[in-house]
């Protein structure tokens, strides 16, 4: 007995095709991946925390020479408001909650937050 299938099933448009030798072949449909959405780390002055213990903070946390750390630090001591890096999400969420901690622990009212980078 012989149970050959003399014509192949008819597929539907998303179905794999079959090619001349009756074997199936699937199409490769290639996906255009989006970027992660960046985040900026922002750390905000105050009258209270003192500018040695921020310039720690950025070179602990944001690995930041104690150069860059200093510019940094003046700028939120000039502007109100300084960036101190951008990364993805979970990182930038990761780097605030560390800096809140640390501040917190040495009982400076430091306050940091992330914000979408536009």
């Amino acid at each position: 007995m012989n149970f050959m299938v003399t014509k192949p099933p008819a597929l539907s448009p998303r179905e794999p095709s079959w090619d001349d030798g009756g074997s199936v072949v699937a199409e490769r449909r290639t996906q255009k991946l989006q970027p992660p959405h960046m985040y900026q780390v922002v750390m905000l002055n105050d009258d209270f925390t003192p500018m040695e213990f921020v310039v720690v903070v950025l070179q602990e946390f944001f690995n930041k020479n104690r150069e860059a750390a200093t510019q940094i630090m003046l700028k939120i001591h000039l502007d109100g408001k300084g960036v101190c890096g951008v990364y993805t999400r979970d990182i930038a969420d990761s780097k605030v909650a560390q800096v809140m901690d640390a501040a917190h622990k040495a009982g400076h009212p430091l306050q940091c937050l992330s914000e979408p980078v536009e």
